[in-house]
């Protein structure tokens, strides 16, 4: 799954760079919607995410480009690679910023851990 962010005055923090809660936020949102699409209907929660290292800033007005790529499925949980860009407004070349592997555990309704597939 590919979603774009523009980088808002709103999204930085006191150094006039991207606040890191706010990317992982979007990490975390942009796998949650990658699991939801490809298991429809199903209900997950996000359980770990592999490493949070930042490898260059974002500045303000950066349009970052996320990637997230289903990578292993259990029998309960289900991980996705994400992978994020960033391209500024007057150029055309990326670079890659983040990367982390996220883990989601599928639920039933009262939380408890249920298999990602359907059993019969």
């Amino acid at each position: 799954m590919t979603s774009y962010k523009l980088v808002m005055p709103g999204d930085l923090n006191h150094y006039g760079f991207l606040f890191g809660g706010k990317m992982l936020m979007w990490v975390d949102e942009v796998a949650w919607m990658a699991v939801s699409g490809d298991y429809p209907g199903r209900n997950f929660v996000t359980v770990g995410m592999s490493e949070v290292t930042f490898h260059k800033s974002v500045h303000p007005n950066s349009v970052l480009r996320f990637e997230a790529n289903r990578k292993r499925i259990g029998r309960t949980s289900v991980t996705y690679r994400v992978e994020v860009f960033r391209r500024q407004m007057d150029a055309r070349d990326e670079i890659g910023v983040f990367t982390t592997d996220i883990t989601f555990v599928r639920v039933d309704e009262n939380g408890a851990k249920i298999p990602v597939e359907e059993t019969t």
